[in-house]
């Protein structure tokens, strides 16, 4: 059983779509099982039900209104880097209400709700072995998985929002009488999951660089301060992550197929441009293409043919 996961990392998710739309229209691969954590619980349903024209629309033409219905952030360019400051305005607001995030995503929740069709999910449902996000149960202290098989429709597109929701910037959601919040603050990329639900071989598409050494660029701002050391715990969690999947798929003789980004994309994942997402959906489907050529030559030195 074959099964594509897809790691967390916010608008970096474009570049996850070009690695699919390789390996699935120019590679053939055909997978039983998706699994995402974050941006790839957004991606995965739509890879899933195998819409690649439309996965590319949705991913390279979101926006900050897209995600945020209070924004707590104000996006601005300068020469050819984006980048963002605090919307003090909008962060007040919260603070006078009494809310414990500085914004609010509900206007995600809608999004899915309109480009995820109840079709698309019966249509999985009817014919793949299992789609899976990872959510952080707050109340808990544990990762939990979700499968679209457990639940419902719309309950199900409440799970793929909460797997996004990068608190305390985005909400931060009650069910069940537990609060969850965006799953990468526990499993950024579900590898042995995976594994563990019974995948023979496993494509995984890491949306961080393997072994990139950069000075990282601390925020000048609380907010970006926060993105800053926010994506250094995800990055030490993402390394055990993999560390895990790798044990695992040893251990299980299970082949893993790691997919990294060639360079880092970018050192704030919440910025949001078109320009910047459809370069790298495109460097994504490149970087598939190169590796993937490289490892049939690589075989046929081996086999000398």
């Amino acid at each position: 059983m074959k099964a594509l996961v897809v790691s967390g990392g916010g608008s970096k998710g474009a570049f996850a779509g070009g690695v699919a739309q390789y390996l699935m229209e120019q590679k053939g691969n055909a997978y039983d099982m998706f699994l995402g954590t974050s941006t790839g619980s957004l991606l995965i349903p739509h890879l899933a039900v195998n819409d690649i024209p439309k996965v590319y629309d949705i991913f390279t033409n979101v926006s900050q209104s897209t995600i945020f219905s209070i924004n707590p952030f104000i996006q601005r360019k300068k020469d050819n880097r984006e980048y963002v400051t605090i919307n003090y305005f909008n962060s007040m607001l919260q603070f006078i209400k009494r809310k414990r995030t500085f914004g609010e995503s509900k206007a995600l929740r809608k999004n899915i709700l309109k480009n995820f069709t109840k079709e698309e999910y019966a249509k999985i449902r009817a014919t793949k072995e299992d789609v899976v996000v990872t959510v952080s149960n707050l109340s808990k202290n544990r990762v939990e998985y979700k499968s679209i098989k457990d639940f419902s429709y719309e309950e199900f597109c409440d799970w793929i929002w909460i797997s996004c929701n990068y608190i305390p910037f985005m909400s931060l959601a009650t069910r069940n009488g537990f609060e969850y919040a965006d799953g990468g603050l526990g499993c950024v990329i579900p590898i042995r999951e995976a594994i563990q639900r019974g995948a023979t071989e496993v494509d995984a598409i890491v949306l961080e660089s393997e072994n990139l050494e950069y000075n990282k660029v601390l925020g000048k701002n609380p907010f970006s301060l926060l993105i800053s050391l926010f994506g250094h715990l995800l990055d030490q969690v993402e390394k055990s992550d993999i560390a895990l999947g790798k044990l695992a798929a040893k251990n299980k003789n299970v082949k893993l197929n790691l997919y990294y980004t060639p360079t880092k994309l970018t050192e704030n994942s919440l910025i949001f441009s078109k320009r910047l997402m459809v370069d790298w959906w495109q460097q994504g489907f490149d970087y598939a293409k190169a590796k993937n050529e490289n490892s049939y030559a690589m075989n046929d030195l081996k086999t000398g043919s």
